[in-house]
């Protein structure tokens, strides 16, 4: 049966009734900072206070108090349910088990079951926006540029050892995961990604502004860390043809074989995108020099970017 029996008998809940009763300060702050498990102890601060604006405390110990009521019980419910379903369980849920959420997820017969290690949910956007669009006809891409465009390639990190140490299911589930992350996060900055470009473990991204482009990329060096899959992050600007969901030109090749000279989860531009953003980004630039390209006839000046302090 999926009860809340998992839920108490679990030691963590036992004190979270002591507590529920008391100062509510004392609990929200409590709640956020060992029990959701935020590390970041100002976001950790942050949401606590979210708590306290959302509910008043009698509201809360009422609602929470009735889910020991049998009524809750919603196990004959779930074969019902036919529409395809994500159950997705944080690993570091101190309330209820993995095993909890296996087994509501068992109950319902097109239902897909995924666990994530991500305190601050930042996974999740990306999760829910690429489960809602597996078995779906890829939608009308949006205008590509021709012409000159801030080019971004995005490329997971030693892919293959990856895959030896998680197994090819794994890595592959977590690789849709951070993918469909990283395209909602290059959308959220005013950038196209890529449809059409065949990149094997990456991301191909355009964008117009390279303020827009150094922010976005900032942000997916963040969800691939978060998703314990560092990226090799790499800019260039240039001319590029658009053919079909595709864009092609030497400026493309030049991105992409920077972003194959950067450390995992560094972000790495030309000199021409560090002249585009350097006064706009709000970053800062460390000269790593001039360098050799495959298949480019003259040396690159690179430069990594750096969060300003």
């Amino acid at each position: 049966m999926t009860k809340f029996s998992d839920y108490y008998q679990n030691p963590a809940v036992v004190a979270e009734e002591a507590l529920r009763s008391g100062d509510w300060t004392l609990f929200t702050e409590t709640l956020a900072r060992l029990w959701l498990g935020f590390e970041n102890q100002e976001l950790a601060a942050k949401f606590a206070v979210y708590i306290r604006e959302c509910v008043e405390p009698e509201a809360y110990r009422t609602a929470v108090s009735s889910m020991g009521n049998e009524d809750w019980d919603v196990s004959a419910l779930l074969p019902r349910v036919t529409a395809h379903t994500l159950v997705v369980h944080n690993r570091h849920n101190r309330f209820l088990p993995v095993q909890a959420g296996q087994r509501l997820a068992a109950r319902i017969s097109n239902a897909r079951f995924q666990v994530i290690d991500d305190i601050g949910y930042v996974q999740l956007p990306g999760i829910i926006t690429g489960f809602l669009g597996e078995g779906r006809e890829v939608e009308a891409t949006p205008d590509l540029p021709s012409g000159t465009a801030i080019i971004l390639f995005a490329d997971i990190a030693d892919s293959t050892g990856l895959t030896e140490r998680l197994g090819d299911d794994a890595f592959r589930a977590k690789a849709r995961d951070l993918d469909a992350a990283l395209r909602t996060v290059i959308r959220e900055h005013a950038g196209t990604p890529i449809e059409g470009k065949l990149l094997g473990d990456g991301v191909l991204a355009v964008f117009t502004s390279a303020r827009q482009a150094i922010e976005a990329a900032l942000a997916c060096a963040t969800s691939g860390d978060v998703a314990g899959l560092p990226l090799h992050l790499g800019f260039h600007a240039g001319d590029v043809i658009r053919e079909d969901n595709n864009v092609y030109g030497g400026a493309v090749n030049i991105a992409s074989r920077i972003s194959g000279l950067s450390a995992p989860g560094e972000v790495l531009v030309s000199d021409i995108v560090r002249g585009l953003a350097r006064t706009s980004a709000g970053v800062n630039f460390e000269d790593r020099g001039e360098r050799e390209l495959k298949g480019v006839g003259e040396p690159v000046r690179v430069w990594v970017v750096r969060e300003a302090e």
